[in-house]
């Protein structure tokens, strides 16, 4: 994606938003500016930043031990056949599962601390890695895996060599598909019994100051914490996985 293309499109929502709010002419829809000019206020003075990298620093270590966890897992299911013969049919049942139905049984067992509010974004990012891990994994071409073995490589050379690094786009994929999911799971898991976060902080101005330039300022820290998520995995991808985007801008 062009900066650009981007700028582009930020610049048409913005006018969009301008348009409506004035046709609508509510305070439950001020215009962008007001909103920008909130925006920058409340970040300077600490109001909306704190709230922020409280957001960042959850949405961190959830993907971080999902990562860490997940990718072994699925690699350990893609070489073993029984294993992944066991482990199948309970994938297959909790993967559909909406993982936001989890979050009032996380927080009854685990508290009302971070630690719950990052379970429930990690059990969201661990299924999405372990299936396309898994998947990747048991897809690996046998011959690829025969010429490594004729090298003299042993089962952790293989994990290091062949099925680590075809694990990484399968890891990328499930950050890129789960990034929208997990804010908004954050947005709900920071409605409970918190007092950081991006999630409170847009509640409480909404629906208990009535702040709604505030507000909004909220919901587009939110946007950009989300949007920043999805642009690390995009640069990580360019680093780590180059032929990979050079094949998508091709097929494009």
């Amino acid at each position: 994606m062009k900066r650009r293309d981007l700028l582009l499109a930020s610049a048409g929502l913005l006018l969009f938003w301008q348009v409506i709010a004035k046709v609508v002419n509510q305070p439950i829809l001020p215009p962008p500016d007001r909103v920008l000019i909130t925006l920058w206020n409340e970040t300077i003075t600490g109001n909306l930043s704190g709230h922020f990298f409280a957001s960042l620093s959850r949405v961190a270590a959830s993907t971080l031990l999902a990562i860490f966890t997940a990718a072994p897992a699925g690699l350990a299911l893609g070489q073993f056949k029984r294993l992944n013969a066991f482990f199948s049919p309970i994938i297959y049942i909790l993967y559909p599962v909406p993982k936001v139905v989890f979050v009032p049984v996380v927080l009854l067992f685990l508290g009302i601390g971070d630690l719950s509010k990052i379970v429930v974004i990690y059990l969201i990012l661990f299924f999405q890695i372990l299936v396309l891990v898994r998947d990747q994994a048991a897809n690996l071409h046998p011959e690829l895996i025969r010429s490594v073995r004729s090298l003299g490589a042993g089962r952790l050379a293989l994990f290091r060599f062949v099925f680590l690094p075809a694990s990484i786009p399968g890891i990328l994929t499930a950050l890129r598909q789960s990034v929208g999911t997990a804010v908004a799971v954050l947005y709900i898991a920071e409605l409970f019994a918190t007092q950081q976060g991006l999630g409170y902080y847009i509640y409480l101005n909404g629906n208990t100051l009535f702040n709604y330039p505030a507000m909004y300022a909220g919901v587009i820290a939110m946007s950009i914490l989300g949007l920043g998520l999805y642009f690390t995995v995009d640069g990580l991808e360019r680093r780590l996985c180059p032929w990979q985007v050079k094949n998508r801008s091709t097929s494009g």
